[in-house]
């Protein structure tokens, strides 16, 4: 959960709101960011070299951390800043209790 006060143009501040968002933790290892290939069968047995953040709510909000907890401290930051620029622009600030999630299975 993001906690945040934003400051309007004229030094007022806005009333300060919780805002929820799910974020997608992703780990990263060196081979595979270097765009080797690596085999189906084998499964890295270190540590990941990161964590990248995505916010599915918030499509382009996309960070990186050396581990989880920069990743997240990160993708609260970049959340903060996505909507900073959001309230600027006039556009709405997507509420994810009225979103639906769903999983799906996909055969290829």
């Amino acid at each position: 959960m993001a906690k945040i006060r934003l400051a309007a143009g004229n030094g007022r501040s806005y009333r300060a709101r919780s805002y929820d968002f799910t974020v997608v933790l992703t780990p990263v290892f060196e081979a595979l960011a270097q765009g080797k290939r690596a085999r189906k069968s084998v499964r890295p047995m270190r540590s990941p070299d990161g964590f990248q953040v995505t916010v599915p709510l918030l499509p382009g909000v996309i960070t990186y951390g050396r581990n989880e907890d920069e990743a997240l401290e990160m993708a609260r930051d970049a959340i903060v800043c996505h909507i900073e620029g959001l309230r600027k622009s006039g556009e709405p600030i997507p509420d994810e209790r009225l979103s639906r999630t769903e999983k799906l299975r996909i055969a290829i």
